[in-house]
């Protein structure tokens, strides 16, 4: 029988690309990931994954399991918000604020979950730049935002906010999948030498980091909106950075390319922050559990 702790597992080997990176995602040493793959495979006697690539690929049974698992594993996180949310009888409104970025890939799935079993309850999500978020924040316009790091970001200290990590990104370098012009590896002054499309305003440290390693890059394409730019990418015109979740299933399906810098790299938190003591409190908390669950089976 199928375990669900090894198909969480699976999934997140799959999803992020490497068994180091989903243990640190399930809290998990890389050995027990490895050995919870390998117990797996035993089980159905077949290989899941193609080991020896830079990066992990599926097997045509693999890519199956993927998909059958991923659905598994909604289901049952479908379950525990319909549980959760009836039993608190979530009413009124939440109001969020969160970068285009982020609120289009993490948090429509969970928003449409809690919507469908609780019809007297509303969200209202509001994307703009960061520090029109704060603003809106601070003036009480809205009960929870989800932003990267303020301090390094935004400049901005929030008091009287709870503050949780919702999750650690990384921005990775893409390229279109099937265009053989762009290389898989290079440095980052070699990244002047080629096409390169902006991803702007969304991340500021990243951008003074990415400017401290490369100096000034001279962009064909900018844009703040991560839908657009994958779209430029994959037609070929250019390759640039963009955040990590945003672009896994393009990179699984061929789309896109992941291009690995040898020299330079970008880690940071995204944070979920409501207000202390609010009416909102609750309702924010079951928000934030959902979440969690969501990117735990994702």
């Amino acid at each position: 029988m199928l375990n669900f702790s090894q198909l969480q597992t699976f999934v997140m080997v799959v999803s992020e690309g490497s068994m180091t990176a989903a243990a640190d995602k399930l809290f998990l040493t890389q050995p027990a990931v490895s050995q919870q793959m390998k117990n797996l495979e035993e089980e159905l006697d077949v290989e899941l994954i193609v080991r020896g690539a830079k990066q992990i690929k599926t097997t045509a049974q693999g890519e199956m399991l993927y998909e059958y698992a991923k659905r598994i594993l909604s289901l049952s996180q479908q379950a525990e918000i319909a549980i959760k949310s009836v039993g608190a009888q979530l009413k009124g409104l939440l109001r969020i604020g969160t970068l285009n970025s982020i609120g289009l890939h993490l948090m429509s799935p969970v928003v449409n979950r809690l919507l469908k079993y609780n019809p007297d309850f509303k969200i209202k999500v509001e994307y703009a730049r960061g520090e029109e978020i704060i603003k809106q924040f601070e003036n009480d316009e809205l009960d929870v935002i989800v932003l990267p790091e303020t301090l390094m970001n935004f400049n901005k200290t929030l008091s009287q906010a709870q503050t949780e990590i919702f999750m650690k990104e990384e921005i990775w370098l893409v390229g279109p999948g099937k265009d053989t012009f762009y290389p898989t590896t290079l440095s980052i002054k070699e990244l002047r030498k080629i096409p390169y499309v902006h991803f702007s305003h969304e991340f500021p440290d990243f951008d003074k980091k990415l400017h401290a390693a490369a100096g000034d890059l001279p962009a064909v394409f900018e844009s703040s909106n991560v839908g657009t730019l994958k779209r430029v990418i994959e037609s070929g015109l250019g390759v640039g950075f963009l955040p990590a979740h945003s672009v896994k299933k393009q990179i699984r399906g061929g789309r896109l390319n992941r291009i690995q810098i040898t020299d330079f790299n970008y880690n940071l938190n995204i944070l979920y922050i409501s207000k202390k003591g609010h009416t909102s409190s609750e309702t924010a908390e079951i928000l934030f559990q959902a979440l969690m669950g969501d990117q735990q089976r994702n």
